[in-house]
């Protein structure tokens, strides 16, 4: 969450976009450490965010790999954030 995507990133975002029958698969981008973004993080006021810069350079890389449909979750280890989203769709996948 802290420095948006990385080459590799935009590489596996390019093959999954190629890939993958987006009716049937969900794709889902998960940005960690978000906490590390805002003084003083803490779960219920406080569980963290992304930059502006970071927001629009990940959305620019994923549309232009063809998954600008995936969700989004942000996440904190430290302060919760995000986990029961990436639980959901862990349980989703389970399913398939």
């Amino acid at each position: 969450a802290r420095h948006g995507p990385t080459e590799e990133d935009g590489k596996i975002m390019q093959k999954v976009g190629n890939l993958l029958d987006k009716e049937k698969t969900t794709y889902v981008v998960v940005l960690t450490k978000a906490d590390k973004n805002v003084k003083g993080a803490d779960s219920e006021k406080n569980p963290g965010r992304v930059s502006d810069r970071v927001w629009e350079k990940l959305l620019d890389t994923m549309r232009s790999n063809r998954v600008g449909y995936a969700p989004i979750v942000l996440t904190s280890a430290n302060t919760r954030l995000g986990r029961d989203e990436v639980w959901k769709y862990l349980r989703l996948a389970a399913e398939v």
